[in-house]
């Protein structure tokens, strides 16, 4: 079966969890995470949650757990966290956790942010993957980024990825 077979059959509406990584913002002041819920709202999708919670490893990995168990999102968007500095932990909690990574997304949003921002761009870690059957996407803190990240690679995919993490 083709990617546009696959894409004919992909719910139309998926179910989505947000969580941003920072222990600078709240709700209110938290752009990506609003900018995000109301794109994903704008295009017919639900929102199960939205959340802020601090940069600490143990929080972090805690937090998409129980996101995971308690509302089932089919994708579970983590903005924040992803660069180089100590506190940047976003990747360290969550990649021991994923059953199978998207290894694609990391290099295509890189070359995407490269045309955007140069160089730069080599400072973020931004992952992919699932858990059980929630796709998860670790994406930078910067509104730019996860713009990019959303219109250009989560969604075009959307309905597809989760599609192909449905329990069968």
């Amino acid at each position: 079966m083709g990617t546009h077979t696959h894409k004919k059959n992909a719910p139309r509406s998926v179910t989505i969890g947000i969580l941003t990584v920072s222990t600078t913002r709240s709700l209110e002041t938290d752009e990506s995470g609003k900018w995000i819920e109301g794109r994903a709202l704008n295009s017919g999708h639900s929102v199960a949650c939205r959340q802020i919670v601090p940069d600490d490893a143990v929080r972090i990995a805690e937090t998409v757990s129980a996101v995971i168990r308690g509302h089932h999102p089919q994708v579970l968007i983590l903005t924040g966290g992803t660069g180089i500095t100590p506190e940047d932990v976003t990747i360290e909690a969550v990649r021991p956790m994923l059953q199978k990574e998207l290894t694609a997304f990391a290099p295509l949003f890189a070359f995407l942010s490269h045309n955007e921002i140069g160089s730069a761009a080599m400072l973020s870690r931004a992952t992919a993957g699932v858990i059980g059957s929630t796709v998860v996407f670790c994406l930078p803190g910067s509104l730019n980024a996860c713009r990019l990240a959303w219109n250009a690679l989560i969604f075009p995919e959307l309905g597809h990825l989760a599609h192909h993490t449905l329990k069968r």
